[in-house]
């Protein structure tokens, strides 16, 4: 009992709060709401709540909740060290039953001591558009290649209804939108969504904005979702070369992975130490050897090696090779003097 009593006040002069108080928790999110607006049946969007732990402690996330299941919250980490950033992932549900949804987030926290967070959400499904499926999903897709993904958005209500726009902060999405149907009580599109060619290598976590002739409910949200494979792969991909005395020589070999036949045209570093010989010839996997001769100057070397390809428009990859140079060793060094009788 003295020992949690005690425990309480030192976090209490550590944070600069009231142990028994919840503002050192809420302090670490930067806003405690958001609004979904208007999302169609069957939709499915998603928003973060970033939080950053600004105290000295580590802080653990117990759990996270919602009190309803319309929204599907997840954590990215459930520990954070001093000023380390974590993010509240909220997924609001579409296919829940339509109409005005306020719901409560509760994020659990117990350390550095017991606390609550509450983060307010709301949104509006709507009974009349359906989007089917309920995101544009690419999946895994290699870099460098065109993908395609399409979606059914249905209407039912007035004849003339009308999108008249998709929006997209993206410049890797192309968009068309062509009307299916349409008579007295339905009208319905096929939109196409294709992922270019340039889209760069990571996970695609983005949204389309459809706009219709609905006035003040216009705007409905469309989640993108899949994953660019990159197309080059090197292996290693933090090339340690160990501890080296100074003038001395040390080779390794880095293994580089592509979708297709291709030729290694260049590998540059900007560092005179290191030497590279491009393989001959063009296959999926290449085997690069690099030759390493220690400075005279003891160290720790960090460079960054890049290999160019004659992939698509140049492709390339890179990876990070570390040493540690040290003072060279003397003839005899470290050797026990020969024994007197």
């Amino acid at each position: 009992m003295y020992f949690r009593a005690f425990f309480a006040v030192v976090c209490g002069l550590v944070l600069g709060v009231d142990a028994n108080g919840q503002e050192w928790a809420t302090n670490m999110f930067s806003e405690l709401s958001h609004d979904f607006g208007v999302v169609a049946r069957g939709g499915q969007v998603e928003y973060s709540f970033e939080l950053t732990n600004l105290y000295e402690e580590d802080v653990h996330i117990a759990s996270v909740r919602s009190s309803c299941g319309c929204a599907v919250p997840t954590v990215t980490r459930d520990t954070l060290k001093s000023w380390e950033k974590g993010q509240v992932v909220c997924q609001f549900n579409g296919r829940s039953l339509p109409g005005d949804k306020n719901t409560t987030i509760t994020i659990v926290f117990d350390s550095p001591y017991p606390a609550e967070v509450q983060l307010g959400i709301r949104g509006f499904i709507r009974s009349d558009v359906v989007v089917d499926p309920g995101v544009v999903q690419f999946g895994s897709i290699p870099e460098g290649v065109e993908a395609l993904s399409s979606v059914e958005i249905s209407y039912a209500g007035r004849r003339d209804w009308r999108i008249v726009d998709v929006r997209s902060a993206n410049r890797h999405f192309e968009v068309e939108l062509k009307e299916s149907a349409r008579d007295r009580r339905k009208v319905k599109y096929v939109m196409h969504v294709w992922l270019k060619e340039s889209h760069p290598a990571g996970y695609i976590n983005d949204q389309l904005t459809l706009v219709t002739d609905d006035g003040e409910s216009s705007a409905i949200p469309i989640s993108v979702e899949g994953r660019v494979v990159p197309s080059l792969t090197v292996s290693p991909a933090s090339l340690f070369l160990g501890v080296v005395p100074a003038g001395q020589q040390v080779s390794k070999r880095l293994v580089v992975r592509g979708p297709r036949p291709f030729r290694i045209v260049d590998v540059t570093c900007d560092d005179g130490c290191f030497q590279f010989s491009c393989p001959e010839g063009a296959r999926t996997l290449h085997f690069l050897p690099v030759v390493f001769t220690a400075s005279s100057e003891p160290g720790k070397v960090v460079k960054s090696i890049e290999i160019q390809t004659d992939i698509g428009d140049g492709a390339s990859a890179s990876c990070v090779a570390t040493a540690t140079v040290v003072e060279e060793r003397r003839a005899g060094s470290g050797k026990r003097g020969a024994r007197r009788e």
